[in-house]
C-alpha cells in the first residue's frame, strides 16, 4: 500500500509542474496579445497564441478581470526575478543595472493598458501598484547597491526615485508611435555614472 502511495505522489508532482508551466504559457500569450491588441482582445486570440482552448482559459481565469490581474503579477514576477539573474550574468553591476532598467521600461511600455482598465476598481489596483511596489523596489536597490560598491555609480540615488523618474518617462509611449522612452531612459542611466 505504500508503494502505490508513493506512485501517486510521483505522478502528482510533475502533473503539478505541468499545470504551472501550462499557466504561465497562457500568462506569456496573454501579456502578448494585449500589447498587440489591447487588454479587450478577444479570448479566441489568446487561445490561439497559447495553443489552447478557451475553456482552458475560462477554467484558469474565470472572467476578464482575473486574467489581466494574473498578466500583471507574472509581469511584476519576470521583472523581480530578472534583477538577480542579471546582476549574477552580466560584465559589471552597472551593465546588469542598464539591461533591468530596459526590462523595467518594456513592462512599463505594455502594463499601461493593464493599469488603465484596473482603475475602474481603484482598492484592486491600489494592491496591484503595492505589489510592483513591494517586488521590485528592492531589486532596483539591489542592483543599485551593487554599482555603487563597485564604484561605477553615484550611491545616493534612490530606487524609488529612479523608477519614477523611468516611470514619468514613459507614459504615454504606449499609444504615441513617434515617441520611444527607451533613448531617454538611456540617458538617465548613462548619468548614473561617476565622472572620471
Amino acid at each position: 500500500m505504500n508503494g502505490s502511495g508513493e506512485g501517486a505522489e510521483q505522478v502528482a508532482r510533475p502533473k503539478r509542474t505541468d499545470a504551472r508551466r501550462n499557466k504561465e504559457t497562457l500568462l506569456d500569450a496573454a501579456a502578448a496579445v494585449f500589447v498587440m491588441s489591447g487588454v479587450e482582445a478577444p479570448v479566441r486570440d489568446i487561445a490561439a497564441e497559447a495553443g489552447v482552448g478557451m475553456g482552458t482559459i475560462y477554467r484558469h481565469f474565470p472572467t476578464r478581470a482575473d486574467l489581466i490581474i494574473a498578466v500583471y503579477r507574472h509581469q511584476v514576477e519576470a521583472c523581480a526575478e530578472a534583477g538577480p539573474a542579471l546582476l549574477a550574468t552580466s560584465a559589471t553591476p552597472h551593465a546588469a543595472l542598464e539591461q533591468w532598467i530596459n526590462l523595467f521600461v518594456d513592462f512599463l511600455v505594455t502594463k499601461h493598458g493593464l493599469a488603465s482598465v484596473l482603475q475602474s476598481d481603484n482598492a484592486g489596483f491600489e494592491t496591484l501598484h503595492s505589489y510592483f511596489l513591494d517586488r521590485l523596489v528592492p531589486v532596483c536597490t539591489q542592483l543599485l547597491d551593487a554599482a555603487a560598491a563597485s564604484g561605477e555609480i553615484r550611491s545616493d540615488l534612490e530606487a524609488y526615485a529612479l523608477m519614477r523618474g523611468v516611470g514619468n518617462l514613459c507614459i504615454g509611449a504606449d499609444n504615441d508611435p513617434r515617441y520611444d522612452a527607451r533613448p531617454l531612459v538611456g540617458l538617465l542611466v548613462a548619468g548614473l555614472r561617476r565622472p572620471h
